[in-house]
């Protein structure tokens, strides 16, 4: 038992929060055989079988359910020492990790980051785009810049200004469809479920609740193209919308939608010298444009 390798109860749990060897496998970056070794050499020095294996994928046994459980604790205060040590790191070299949404990533991070980078050459930049907040607690990132009205407390960081959302559409499609025209005879683009939460669906679902858009999909940048084509009318982040020759506001700013944009990171890695200079850095430069952000 005390020779029982740390790595091979990291792969048992990828396999029982993934569900299966392969999914198991990618999470780590290894191959299928890999997983398949590692968890057999654990279950033989352990003397049990972890996972119950059937077509419909790798499921936990009661004693599976303990040791993962015990490896989860464990895993969880190998991220907690990793995250004091990079916390005491003062050197401007390294690299940091920051996710964003699509529409930040595509209008003003790309400046920003730029403008960093030309500071600080040392340190290098991994930029992931989702509309999903990502676990900074698991430093799947190390910082966030993302619009929210409830930033997550066990993160830290600094509100930049008030996100304005209004509603555009293509000249082409006001061309069509006189503007004063009531909103629920429009033709509506709309975000699909995967955004449900956004302040944007809410909305929809509130004052439009007997509409069918035209168009669902996933991502707003997306929308934005699709409404610059003449598809529809769009509620979209002025920051975006408001750089696009394409579009045209139909209403808005609308109170109801608006939010804020943060940038945040995890206690634990505030003071951290690379991640505390990009902080810095991406609240200046976002906040110089805080009269787009805000529709003004």
């Amino acid at each position: 038992m005390h020779n029982l390798p740390w790595t091979d109860l990291q792969h048992v749990l990828a396999v029982a929060d993934a569900g299966s060897v392969a999914k198991g496998a990618r999470a780590l970056g290894v191959n299928h055989t890999t997983v398949l070794r590692r968890v057999a050499a654990c279950e033989r020095a352990l003397g049990v079988k972890l996972f119950a294996r059937s077509p419909a994928g790798y499921a936990l046994t009661a004693s599976g359910e303990e040791i993962a459980s015990a490896a989860r604790a464990m895993h969880e205060t190998v991220l907690a020492i990793e995250r004091t040590v990079a916390g005491r790191d003062l050197r401007l070299t390294g690299t940091v990790r920051v996710t964003t949404t699509d529409t930040l990533a595509h209008s003003l991070m790309p400046a920003a980051l730029a403008s960093f980078t030309a500071a600080h050459p040392a340190i290098a930049l991994e930029l992931t785009t989702t509309n999903v907040m990502v676990s900074l607690t698991r430093r799947d990132a190390d910082i966030a810049v993302r619009p929210t009205s409830s930033p997550p407390p066990n993160l830290v960081g600094r509100r930049i200004a008030e996100v304005a959302i209004a509603l555009y559409a293509a000249p082409s499609y006001l061309a069509r469809v006189p503007a004063r025209r009531a909103l629920d005879k429009h033709a509506w683009l709309a975000p699909d479920d995967s955004l449900a939460s956004t302040t944007i669906a809410q909305w929809l679902r509130t004052e439009l609740a007997g509409i069918t858009p035209v168009l669902r999909a996933d991502t707003l940048t997306s929308l934005a193209h699709a409404a610059a084509a003449g598809l529809g009318i769009a509620a979209l982040p002025c920051y975006l919308a408001d750089r696009l020759p394409s579009l045209a506001r139909v209403r808005g700013p609308i109170p109801a939608m608006a939010t804020e944009l943060w940038v945040l990171t995890h206690a634990d890695l505030r003071n951290t010298a690379r991640i505390r200079a990009l902080t810095d850095h991406l609240a200046a430069a976002l906040g110089a444009q805080r009269a787009l952000l805000e529709g003004r």
